[in-house]
């Protein structure tokens, strides 16, 4: 079962990883879109402007939304506390600055 549970949590990261990537680079393309509309100006630069908010923004924000819940599931999966404190670590570093 443990087998089949990281298998399962290695194809959600390979999953996990690619989706950020397109997420990061559609964020990038929504940053060119607007120093086009900058460009351009006028009615045009209006019309760009308000598809990139209305139309692709909030597509990136539930898709990455999903994904995050996705690394999540991977981390949870694959027996990973990378979300919890650990005391020993802490008490390790006290007197270093």
């Amino acid at each position: 079962m443990k087998k089949w549970l990281k298998k399962l949590s290695e194809k959600i990261r390979i999953v996990f990883g690619y989706g950020v990537m397109i997420c990061l680079f559609a964020g990038g393309l929504t940053f060119v879109g607007y120093l086009v509309a900058l460009l351009v100006g006028g009615t045009v630069a209006v019309e760009i402007c308000e598809f990139i908010y209305k139309k692709v923004i909030p597509v990136i924000v539930y898709a990455s939304t999903v994904l995050v819940l996705l690394g999540l599931l991977a981390m949870y999966l694959n027996g990973e506390k990378a979300l919890t404190a650990d005391k020993k670590k802490a008490s390790k570093h006290k007197g270093e600055l």
